[in-house]
């Protein structure tokens, strides 16, 4: 289930976030990395609406700060503009 938009998808639909065991917070595309894991949209706005009402700090069990959000936004948008090519 996507966190931001709270709708069942198929697993290749979303994309998994990541907090690995030493506390560091990333995207997961092919969701083989280790650590504790939450879904999302593969949609900036889905993305978005979870950092905002604090449902991936509240999956992952960590505090999300500003520069986090801000990377996993660039690494979503770095990751749709590979798939658009």
């Amino acid at each position: 289930m996507c966190l931001g938009c709270r709708e069942m998808k198929p697993k290749p639909e979303l994309i998994r976030v990541v907090r690995a065991p030493d506390g560091t917070v990333s995207l997961d595309p092919v969701g083989k990395k280790p650590g504790r894991g939450a879904y999302v949209c593969r949609d900036a706005q889905c993305l978005s609406r979870a950092i905002r009402q604090k449902q991936l700090e509240r999956q992952l069990e960590v505090p999300l700060g500003e520069e986090t959000a801000a990377a996993l936004r660039a690494a979503l948008d770095a990751l749709s503009v590979g798939e658009a090519t």
